[in-house]
């Protein structure tokens, strides 16, 4: 029988303490509370259309999302999408998908729309406690993109998943390397900020504030005098009231000139 001892419980409450099911199927959802109730969640909400799920996202602020990816006035992927571009505190909060439609192209579309575990139904109690761990206690990275919002998909923990970049020895190894692999990334987010920025404008000033924040970082731990003063330029262009396309290009195309000659990047 599964039984999860007390010290691993105790480590699972802060994410399973409020938790939000989408799903359309009630006996589904049942299940889903009856084993969650077991690992620690206090605050349960069942919502069955992806329109009161966001509702309800907004009211419940959960550490935890478990959504069924179709049913009657539900498209769980596009509920995914909505949420993880959204200003809801909880719209980075781990999703598991669950779902009985677990064909390639299903796993590969919730992989890309930012959820962070997909579980086939019918499943057991230790397959579902198997994707909570994942998501409680091994945090991904955060990828404030354009076309992409959530998880580091290269870290996608399904065990249904077999794409690329999923093991471990693909993660860049040794401190330069990692600095590298980071601010290869964000330039690459930068440009596309500006290429995509008229689709989503929202998104892409927002993308773009993680960048910064992010090259700062990287900036004042490699002592990059350069990047700094680029980085603060873009700073700058961002604090204003309603940053435009035409406002960002000169910081970032400032920032992008700092590229890898091998990866030349160019501001759209």
């Amino acid at each position: 029988m599964f039984a999860p001892d007390s010290r691993m419980l105790a480590r699972l409450e802060p994410t399973v303490r409020r938790a939000l099911i989408v799903e359309p199927n009630l006996h589904s959802a049942r299940l889903l509370v009856d084993i969650i109730k077991g690992l620690g969640a206090r605050d349960i909400r069942v919502e069955q259309t992806g329109a009161k799920a966001m509702a309800m996202a907004r009211e419940l602020e959960p550490g935890l999302i478990f959504t069924e990816r179709g049913g009657v006035d539900l498209d769980g992927e596009e509920f995914v999408r909505q949420l993880r571009r959204s200003h809801l505190g909880c719209r980075s909060a781990p999703i598991i998908m669950v779902t009985a439609d677990a064909t390639a192209n299903t796993i590969k579309g919730a992989r890309d729309v930012g959820v962070h575990e997909f579980l086939r139904k019918p499943f057991t109690s230790a397959d579902l406690f198997k994707r909570i761990e994942n998501v409680a206690l091994k945090p991904r990275d955060w990828i404030e993109g354009i076309g992409y919002v959530g998880p580091d998909r290269r870290r996608f923990n399904s065990g249904e998943y077999a794409g690329p970049q999923k093991r471990k020895n693909d993660r860049p190894t040794g401190a330069v390397a990692v600095a590298a692999a980071v601010k290869d990334q964000a330039l690459r987010i930068l440009a596309a900020v500006l290429d995509q920025f008229a689709n989503d404008p929202v998104q892409a000033v927002r993308a773009a504030r993680q960048q910064a924040v992010t090259l700062k970082q990287l900036a004042m731990k490699s002592s990059d005098a350069r990047m700094a003063v680029a980085v603060s330029a873009l700073e700058v262009a961002l604090s204003a009231t309603a940053p435009t396309k035409a406002s960002l290009t000169g910081p970032i195309g400032g920032l992008l000139a700092l590229a890898d000659p091998a990866k030349a990047l160019k501001a759209g």
